[in-house]
C-alpha cells in the first residue's frame, strides 16, 4: 500500500493575486496547475490554492458564517476504496460527513468531513498522479 499524504488547499478570494504572493513573494516553487487552481511544492507536502466559492462549493458548505473558514485539508490515498476506509475511520473518530465520496468534476474521487473542531477535510484519489513520495 503507497503512504498516504496530505496537502493543504487553500480558498482564496483573489486566485492570481494569491498565486503572485506565494510563487513571487514567498518564492514558493509552482508547479503545472489546470488554471483554477495552483499547487506549490513545499518540500515534503503541496499547497492548493482554489476559488473561495469554488472550493466552499466542492466540498457542499456554505462559503459564508461558520460552515466554511476559506482552508480544507486534503488527504490523498491510493484509491476509491481507501476514500471510503478514511472516510468511515474519520466519522467513526468523531468527524461529521459533509460530502460522501464521489466521482468529481475534476475525474477523481473524493469526499469531505468536518473534525470535531469543524476543520474541512476532503480524503481523495487522483487517478492521474500519485500525490505523495515515490515508494
Amino acid at each position: 500500500m503507497k503512504p498516504r499524504i496530505s496537502m493543504i488547499t487553500l480558498g482564496v478570494r483573489d486566485l492570481p493575486r494569491a498565486i503572485a504572493f506565494y510563487e513571487r513573494g514567498l518564492g514558493f516553487p509552482r508547479l503545472q496547475s489546470p488554471p483554477s487552481v495552483a499547487f506549490f511544492n513545499l518540500n515534503g507536502t503541496w499547497l492548493g490554492l482554489f476559488g473561495w466559492e469554488d472550493l466552499a462549493g466542492d466540498a457542499g458548505v456554505s462559503a459564508e458564517g461558520d460552515g466554511f473558514r476559506g482552508v480544507s485539508l486534503a488527504h490523498n490515498v491510493a484509491s476509491e476504496a481507501e476514500v471510503h476506509t478514511v472516510m468511515e475511520q474519520a466519522e467513526a473518530a468523531g468527524a461529521t460527513i459533509c460530502k460522501a465520496p464521489e466521482k468529481v468534476f475534476w475525474g477523481g474521487y473524493s469526499g469531505y468531513f468536518a473534525d470535531p473542531d469543524g476543520h474541512l477535510w476532503e480524503v481523495a484519489h487522483n487517478p492521474f498522479m500519485w500525490v505523495g513520495p515515490e515508494d
